[in-house]
């Protein structure tokens, strides 16, 4: 049960999960300082929800409505006008949470949303090459003043109002292994992908590999992924297997569009033949 410390501005934490059982204890313990913490869980099939109710959370199962969507979801049934958005991976730091208690950050109307730099940690390893170190991210926000943008992928949160810099620090447990990297590598390329072709981007036949070369060096030599071992060699690779999948997607999606138009011209010009012989 996470034993609630009176904050000056009251705070709710709105957080969203499926399947994280292994991760969802240690970010509820470091939210000792909130005064409600609402989980939306779109279908767990381990422990998870059983384990955020124990921790006294209130616990909302909805349907998968993509990442800004869900996050929306969750930040609207937040009672509290703040609230920290979190994911499962994310922890707060006891220095942040003493700050955060302290901090009156309601006191400037015009600021209606606050930044934190975010530690990303890699086999309990904090990464701080590879463009992962400084992460800056929007996660305290006045939640009737702003909303989150309907991106598909890399969600971010629009305020009305302005954005403060906060030097407080969230740590970032994002993946587990090598595989949890490919996967998202996987599930980021494709929604990237179908969120290009919704903006009208097409790719060549040089797109993928261009990108994804670039990508790499830029992960590995430019933020000087090199200085992090293996891991950074790792995390550079898949960084330009993601960029050059995405685009690999997109131009599939480009050739697949275009077969779908050619297919309709032609019935339309059957259709017409037809109707005119």
């Amino acid at each position: 049960m996470h034993h609630k410390q009176k904050t000056g501005v009251p705070i709710s934490i709105a957080i969203i999960t499926k399947d994280e059982e292994d991760r969802i204890r240690p970010c509820l313990e470091s939210l000792s300082f909130a005064d409600e913490i609402v989980v939306v869980d779109s279908g767990s099939m381990d422990d998870t929800v059983h384990i955020a109710r124990t921790a006294g959370c209130r616990v909302i199962t909805e349907k998968w409505r993509g990442y800004a969507g869900q996050k929306q979801f969750a930040v609207d049934q937040c009672r509290n006008e703040w609230v920290i958005i979190l994911d499962a991976d994310e922890r707060i730091p006891r220095e942040t949470a003493g700050k955060l208690v302290e901090m009156p950050f309601n006191a400037v109307p015009s600021i209606t949303a606050y930044s934190f730099l975010r530690k990303n940690f890699f086999h309990e390893r904090w990464i701080r090459h590879c463009g992962w170190w400084p992460d800056r991210i929007i996660r305290l926000v006045n939640r009737k003043q702003g909303q989150f943008n309907s991106r598909l992928v890399h969600e971010r949160w629009i305020t009305d109002g302005t954005t403060r810099d906060l030097n407080l620090t969230i740590n970032h447990h994002s993946f587990r292994n090598y595989s949890d990297l490919v996967n998202k590598m996987q599930t980021y390329s494709t929604l990237s992908a179908r969120d290009m072709l919704a903006r009208g981007k097409r790719a060549g036949s040089w797109t993928p590999l261009s990108h994804g070369l670039w990508m790499f060096l830029r992960t590995y030599i430019l933020e000087m992924g090199v200085l992090e071992g293996f891991d950074g060699f790792m995390i550079s690779a898949l960084n330009g297997g993601g960029s050059f999948m995405k685009y690999a997607k997109l131009r599939e999606m480009n050739t697949n569009a275009r077969k779908i138009r050619k297919d309709e011209r032609s019935k339309q010009t059957i259709i017409a033949k037809r109707r005119n012989p």
